[in-house]
């Protein structure tokens, strides 16, 4: 279930050599979305994920939050129990310092360790914000109206023939020029839907907070799968 969890998030580690043409509408729009990222040295994100497949009667729902600088790579995603009446109660950590990158499973007191990117479980969250830049072709779809916000819908299909996924849908706010939802048709029927709930830009953050220390973790088993 955690690699479902963390499913939506290692999309945006893929990357793929073919080229196709784009739909200059949509490009726009992707555009003027990666400037605005860009600008920022550093963002703080509090999201929703859900894993919705109805031939499979499954439907999960967790909450998160992520912390990323927008240049090195650097980034720290905390999946929080589902079953915990709090937010605070963490179930799984990411962090990366753009060469290594640390899993952290709280309940089985494990922190697998790996070459930035590297591996199944190997993703680059913070791309979340850039995600069409490579291996996409993408497509204006129009806007929907929700909650009396205005959002502008774009379809990106992977180039790569043997994607797991056939689509990926992006709404985004018209007026904040920032994504809001991501929407993942995988072909095994199963829908992941990343909402963001908070953007906060420019969060004062050290670098240190993007590595594993096992210091502060003691009794934490450490595997290195590099």
């Amino acid at each position: 279930m955690k690699k479902a969890l963390a499913y939506i998030l290692f999309l945006s580690g893929l990357t793929f050599t073919a080229f196709a043409q784009k739909d200059k509408e949509a490009k726009t729009i992707l555009n003027e979305l990666s400037k605005k990222y860009r600008s920022y040295s550093s963002i703080k994100t509090d999201f929703t994920f859900t894993l919705d497949n109805k031939q499979a009667g499954i439907t999960h729902t967790q909450t998160g939050t992520l912390i990323s600088k927008t240049k090195g790579n650097k980034f720290r995603v905390s999946l929080y129990d589902p079953l915990s009446k709090t937010k605070s109660k963490i179930d799984q950590e990411i962090m990366s310092d753009g060469k290594t990158q640390w899993t952290y499973m709280v309940e089985e007191k494990e922190v697998q360790v790996n070459d930035a990117g590297v591996g199944n479980d190997g993703f680059n969250p913070a791309q979340i914000f850039t995600i069409y830049e490579k291996g996409y072709k993408y497509l204006y779809t129009g806007t929907q109206k929700q909650g009396g916000k205005i959002y502008q819908v774009i379809d990106l299909t992977p180039e790569a023939e043997k994607a797991q996924f056939f689509k990926i849908r992006l709404m985004i706010d018209k007026a904040k020029k920032q994504i809001y939802n991501v929407l993942v048709f995988d072909r095994n029927g199963s829908r992941y839907t990343y909402t963001l709930k908070m953007v906060t830009p420019n969060v004062p953050v050290a670098d240190a907070y993007f590595v594993f220390d096992p210091k502060k973790y003691p009794g934490v088993e450490v595997v290195d799968l590099r």
